[in-house]
């Protein structure tokens, strides 16, 4: 088929190369957000996605809005069969939806019904997911509602962050997408509609979310840790500034503290929660580059009783 490849970040990359590796297919264009400002320059850079479809010669679309004129008649120039999509980040309107014969199918990152919409793989961690996965599915106007072509699964470990999970999602996803243009172009892959029952919603993670809650138990503020790294970064307060908790682990033997209550050691510091303590391993002061929760402990010299958080 000729394919129109539609994504921006890196983790849209493996898609790409996989579909290009494929000899199938014929990727004739790829649309993706326009550049975007970056670095202490601010400077306009283009999405990773752009950049690998340069390297391979291949012509990038930069729509403003989907529903741009000028990008709708090119888009109907090229005349793509199918359109996959992966991570693209804005809205396709029906107008464009209609321009392939085949639709544009997205890959998503979760095993859909559950956690549609922009953070899949932040919720599922956060939730406390012990298997996710992702999905091919045919887009239409609604949040990630369209009929499934296929799934692969994937074991969320208790120590991955949502970015160790979105890495390995992104290669088996790539492989998946790529299977799924195959059976689209055979004939042997049928859409199915999603079940009705177990849908849940994946909303942005915000800053506020990634706020830890010291009252929490432990597996709670372990996940918040976890789901938010490396983005947006959970964080708390330390004498009225922000404190970012970049790697923590639970330690269930340490029972004695209350919620938000220090103890540092000599090579340790621990935080109290709602049930028992956690480790902090790598924090990241406000204005500095993480350090290891040890060294920024004996930086500040906690005092007896000092407590994270409000």
């Amino acid at each position: 088929m000729k394919l129109v490849f539609a994504g921006t970040p890196e983790v849209a990359v493996p898609a790409l190369d996989a579909l290009l590796a494929s000899g199938r297919h014929e990727v004739a264009a790829v649309v993706t957000r326009p550049d975007a400002p970056a670095g202490r320059g601010r400077r306009l850079v283009a999405s990773p996605v752009a950049e690998r479809a340069e390297e391979a010669g291949i012509e990038v679309l930069k729509p403003v809005r989907p529903k741009d004129p000028d990008f709708l008649e090119r888009l109907r120039e090229i005349g793509p069969d199918c359109c996959p999509v992966v991570a693209y980040g804005a809205l396709l309107p029906r107008v464009a939806l209609d321009v392939p014969a085949h639709g544009w199918v997205n890959l998503h990152f979760s095993l859909l019904p559950a956690w549609r919409g922009a953070a899949p793989v932040q919720h599922a961690v956060m939730a406390g997911d012990e298997i996710t996965g992702a999905t091919t599915f045919l887009i239409e106007e609604g949040l990630d509602s369209g009929p499934v072509y296929g799934t692969v699964t994937e074991e969320i470990r208790p120590t991955d962050t949502s970015g160790d999970l979105l890495t390995r999602l992104a290669f088996a996803g790539a492989g998946l997408l790529a299977a799924t243009m195959d059976g689209i172009e055979d004939g042997t892959l049928k859409a199915l509609p999603q079940p009705a029952e177990g849908v849940s919603l994946a909303p942005k993670v915000n800053v506020e979310d990634a706020r830890v809650d010291w009252r929490a138990p432990a597996l709670r503020v372990d996940r918040v840790v976890r789901g938010c790294t490396p983005a947006p970064g959970a964080w708390t307060t330390f004498r009225g500034e922000r404190l970012k908790i970049v790697q923590a682990r639970p330690v269930p033997e340490r029972t004695d503290l209350t919620s938000g209550q220090l103890s540092a050691g000599k090579n340790n510091v621990y935080v109290g929660t709602g049930s028992y303590a956690v480790e902090l391993l790598w924090v990241q002061p406000q204005g500095k580059k993480p350090m290891r929760g040890a060294d920024w402990a004996r930086g500040v010299r906690i005092a007896a009783g000092e407590t994270l958080g409000d």
